[in-house]
């Protein structure tokens, strides 16, 4: 696991941003998965800003969405395919017939769920690009979940609800149910860049990077694939125990590459 730690906010926007223009750019037909949240706000106007310099095209891109509410219209304000059409792809050059989430409206949620996990995995994700709870979830997989799990149906965790609260009215119009990605699901991408920043997000990340590999942290299984990022700000870092190693490390690779 590569753990990058950053002076700001900022410069964790840029250097994920750096990575999915390495993956996209020149590259042909490329899948790329996107995150939404607060975290990825920023890594997404910085691509923007890059394509509308001229710097970077998505046209060839196809974009897999994590997750999706159960019971909220695809056209709603705050289904997730509305929230990353209105923050990134509205405003690059991915047509939407590109853009792919899983239906939670679907008569089906079983089938649903498992047609979507084939179509990811068809898609052949090249960079995954995850965002961090405050309970060490990714995508919509709560604490407990299974690390061999395809995409599925959940239930969300009382914690989750209120945190995504402020995306909505109220906490009652949150959905307490979704169609998420697996763990498994998320491990196929050949690299996971996980963006976290902030104190609040400094217990997880400490669980997640060094602590026991553990269904109660789902994030935490990310120490076993090959090729995982973490890129963090100073106070979501404040509480690795290796800080000084990872920080040598990263300066040792730049140097490297220079």
């Amino acid at each position: 696991m590569r753990v990058i730690i950053t002076e700001s906010p900022a410069e964790v926007a840029t250097i994920a941003a750096d990575m999915i223009a390495d993956t996209v750019q020149g590259k042909g037909k490329v899948s790329i998965g996107l995150a939404t949240g607060s975290t990825p706000i920023a890594t997404y106007k910085e691509l923007i800003a890059r394509h509308q310099a001229g710097e970077i095209s998505f046209a060839d891109v196809s974009v897999y969405m994590l997750d999706e509410y159960i019971g909220i219209d695809r056209s709603d304000e705050n289904s997730y395919y509305r929230t990353i059409r209105r923050e990134f792809a509205e405003h690059v050059d991915i047509d939407d017939s590109r853009v792919f989430s899983p239906n939670g409206q679907a008569e089906s949620i079983a089938e649903e769920a498992a047609r979507y996990e084939a179509a990811v995995r068809a898609g052949e994700v090249q960079l995954q690009l995850l965002g961090i709870g405050s309970d060490g979830h990714i995508g919509f997989n709560e604490p407990g979940s299974a690390f061999d799990s395809p995409t599925h149906r959940v239930i969300l965790h009382p914690q989750t609800v209120r945190d995504n609260a402020r995306f909505f009215s109220s906490e009652e119009e949150v959905p307490v149910e979704a169609i998420t990605q697996g763990l498994a699901t998320i491990r196929a991408a050949q690299h996971p860049v996980l963006l976290a920043t902030g104190a609040s997000k400094a217990e997880a990340v400490a669980a997640m990077v060094e602590g026991p590999v553990t269904a109660h942290c789902p994030a935490s299984i990310l120490q076993f694939h090959p090729n995982c990022t973490v890129i963090v700000d100073s106070e979501a870092a404040a509480q690795l125990d290796d800080r000084e190693f990872y920080i040598a490390a990263e300066k040792q690779r730049r140097a490297r590459t220079n």
